[in-house]
């Protein structure tokens, strides 16, 4: 892909705006936050559409998906939302009918294994399960299972957030677990299953267990003080694994259409970056498709240190906010999260998790 060697200043502060209406958005306006696939959807459209009217650019190999509108995106959009959909309708449908099976595996498990150590142990196993199982169904056993154990509102919710984080984190151990895992040793860099692992294992492997830590002091005292009335502990109908899938689907197609739109900031500003700045900057990824901006970033010749802190960059913010990571979408809307549950612990945790890496790599150099 050739874009102008210069930066369209209308361009960028057009992309600029719309970065700070999808990331303000669903926190000014409740109506945003009921219809979060449909406004995500419309501004992918919008930068889109922005990008083909201010942006001449033309393509090196016929296959790029250039940053305006034509077939190739188009197809993409529609093509790409598939597999994770079918992912999440097979599974919400096992789930739906064997519910009841589920149910009672973890309550024989609560009542061998205290509360703490039970929530340490599926967290922990989610976060390193997904590398193998994929990031989707280990957050769709993460709500089934979170749902049995009857929690609290505010307890459920905070755990499911930071399950989600160990998720994200987990999956990208080896390319099985979620696309950006999958781009990165596939398509990027061209290396063998096990390089991710190698590569940043040994950040990821600490991290999901401080995640299962974290999650278990979030877990008070009191065991079985559900609220009867919460979204976990209702029967799902069988119409609602079909429109969770579909929403999905939307947000996933949303993804496509704004990490493309997003491409002309990403290609004049972000991939040039020294490894400092860069780990910083891909706190974008709370609100774009990590796996887009990864694409983007990653190529074969850059020095260990600059991969190791791009890929942490958007891991780590991946999980900040709901856009972040398909096991937030999926998690968030089952449970009915909402923005501003989402960010309450997500920010100051994933800002935390952060600043902590940031000292592992640029200043104790690990």
């Amino acid at each position: 892909m050739i874009l102008p060697r210069e930066p369209d200043m209308a361009l960028s502060a057009g992309l600029f705006v719309i970065f700070l209406v999808v990331l303000l958005g669903p926190f000014l306006v409740r109506r945003i936050e009921h219809n979060l696939e449909a406004f995500l959807l419309s501004m992918g459209f919008l930068a889109v559409t922005l990008d083909a009217a201010l942006l001449t650019v033309t393509a090196e190999a016929a296959d790029e998906i250039l940053p305006n509108w034509n077939l190739r995106l188009v197809e993409k959009a529609i093509v790409d939302p598939l597999e994770i959909t079918l992912a999440v309708l097979v599974a919400g449908l096992l789930f739906h009918y064997g519910r009841d099976r589920l149910g009672g595996l973890t309550d024989s498990m609560r009542k061998r294994v205290p509360l703490k150590a039970f929530v340490f142990l599926m967290v922990v196993a989610l976060g390193f399960l997904s590398s193998i199982i994929t990031a989707i169904i280990a957050a769709l056993l993460l709500v089934e299972i979170v749902g049995a154990l009857k929690l609290d509102r505010r307890t459920e919710v905070n755990l499911v957030i930071v399950a989600c984080f160990a998720i994200g984190l987990g999956a990208a151990l080896t390319p099985v677990g979620e696309p950006l895992s999958t781009i990165v040793i596939r398509t990027k860099l061209q290396e063998d299953f096990w390089y991710l692992f190698h590569q940043i294992g040994r950040y990821l492997i600490p991290g999901v267990i401080a995640l299962g830590i974290v999650g278990m002091l979030s877990v008070g005292r009191r065991e079985g003080a559900g609220d009867p009335q919460a979204p976990a502990g209702e029967r799902e109908a069988l119409a609602d694994v079909g429109v969770r899938a579909f929403k999905v689907y939307i947000f996933v197609m949303a993804l496509v259409f704004l990490g493309t739109g997003f491409t002309p900031i990403v290609e004049w500003y972000i991939k040039f970056l020294g490894p400092e700045v860069l780990y910083w900057v891909n706190t974008t990824s709370a609100i774009l498709d990590n796996a887009t901006l990864a694409s983007a970033e990653i190529t074969r010749g850059m020095a260990p240190l600059q991969i190791n802190s791009a890929l942490m960059g958007l891991l780590i913010s991946g999980g900040m906010l709901i856009p972040g990571n398909i096991p937030n979408i999926i998690a968030a809307n089952k449970l009915r999260i909402t923005s501003k549950e989402w960010a309450r612990l997500g920010v100051p945790l994933g800002a935390a998790m952060l600043v902590v890496y940031f000292m592992v790599l640029f200043v104790l150099k690990v």
